[in-house]
């Protein structure tokens, strides 16, 4: 019988000490594990040497954007041989919103035991943080790129939102939140509640919910203190 696991190894979402978000008994499996599939090799060498593990001796292999599905069935052979891998997002917790839900996918079609270890979540942080329905919610991923595409999707999931009583979530890459905000502010009902979540669990969080119309009077510093930094939307329509 193999015993080997694909371990999903959270990451921390910033710049900050890993032991104040991920749990020690996290830190312990990872500590013990010798091979790991990670999206960004120097800072996956970073966030594990952090750990107090020594990456000289760890063998660790790229998953991202780019890899295509006949390089991601090489990166199980550990597992093949009985040796248990730990999957590293960027940040975050691995698979969501991220490529490595492939290289998941694939060791269930093989078998093999997944487990997911406790960590942060931006989006589940954003949702307990809005005040949003909690029960009935869906995550959009990224919204269209070309502002007409985008400005539609908008306005759908607001249509959404107030049909099915359901809190949408998208997250935007960082350089452009400034303008999905204004986006937001243009397309969507005054009375539409939004949540703007940013660099949750660093020193400089903001997590707020408004309506629209009061947002119109009360943008986010996203050029200032905010700029560039990773950020969730959150909308909720009556």
């Amino acid at each position: 019988m193999n015993d080997a696991v694909l371990y999903l190894v959270p990451a921390p979402l910033g710049d900050t000490d890993p032991r104040m978000v991920i749990p020690e008994g996290t830190i312990q499996i990872v500590r013990e594990l010798n091979y790991f599939v990670v999206e960004e090799l120097r800072s996956a060498r970073r966030y594990l040497s952090s750990l107090g593990i020594k990456v000289q001796s760890l063998q660790m292999e790229l998953l991202n954007e780019h890899t295509t599905p006949d390089e991601m069935n090489p990166l199980l052979d550990p597992m093949r041989k009985g040796f248990s891998i730990g999957l590293i997002s960027e940040a975050g917790l691995p698979a969501v919103a991220d490529p490595g839900a492939g290289l998941v996918a694939l060791a269930h079609q093989n078998g093999f035991q997944v487990v997911p270890l406790t960590g942060p979540s931006s989006l589940m942080l954003a949702l307990m943080g809005s005040g949003h329905n909690g029960q009935q919610f869906a995550f959009h991923g990224y919204l269209p790129v070309k502002p007409q595409m985008r400005d539609k999707k908008i306005r759908e999931l607001e249509k959404d939102s107030a049909r099915d009583h359901q809190t949408q979530i998208f997250i935007e890459t960082p350089y452009r939140n400034a303008s999905m905000f204004r986006a937001l502010m243009a397309c969507c009902q005054s009375r539409t509640r939004l949540t703007v979540a940013v660099n949750l669990t660093m020193p400089d969080a903001f997590i707020r919910t408004r309506s629209i119309g009061d947002w119109r009077n009360n943008e986010p510093d996203f050029d200032g203190i905010y700029r560039k930094k990773p950020c969730v939307f959150l909308i909720m329509a009556d």
